[in-house]
């Protein structure tokens, strides 16, 4: 069976041929300005103006936790946007606003969409970093949904 690729480097210039799924997790509140977000709106305006317009009409569309959304942002190379985030951290917060079980809503749309494009995706720690997520529940949720599924899944360290 395979297992995920970890590397160190950045997850935004994938190192792969073929089609690539850039995927990441994003919150319920339509926000979009922290963490690794900034590092895919400095290489394209795309996946942000899409989200924040699917955030914008949600009350005609999918948009909410477990949800998935797919950018094109070159020949081959799309934009995952995962809603597996409740809120987003500030002072008075308690808890952390990752959500496990929307994160694998979203990872089991992504495996079937990736399979149907014939993707690689790729990732950060996704749900680590600003949600407060633990890679150790992360991880076995991206097995489950994209590398037994066929999936090949590579995880950035960024130096």
């Amino acid at each position: 069976m395979s297992t995920i690729t970890y590397v160190r480097g950045d997850a935004t210039a994938p190192q792969a041929k073929g089609v690539k799924v850039i995927a990441h997790v994003c919150n319920d509140l339509g926000g979009w300005g922290k963490g690794f977000v900034v590092a895919i709106s400095k290489r394209w305006p795309e996946p942000e103006a899409a989200f924040r317009r699917w955030h914008r009409e949600r009350a005609r569309n999918d948009f909410g936790l477990g949800a998935l959304q797919l950018v094109q942002v070159e020949p081959y190379v799309w934009v995952a946007n995962l809603v597996g985030q409740r809120g987003i951290r500030t002072g008075r917060s308690t808890g952390v606003p990752v959500r496990y079980e929307a994160m694998d809503a979203a990872l089991a749309a992504l495996g079937e969409r990736a399979r149907e494009l014939g993707a690689s995706v790729h990732m950060p720690r996704i749900g680590c970093g600003l949600a407060g997520g633990r890679w150790e529940l992360v991880e076995p949720l991206v097995t489950a949904r994209l590398v037994e599924r066929g999936v090949p899944v590579t995880v950035y360290d960024y130096d």
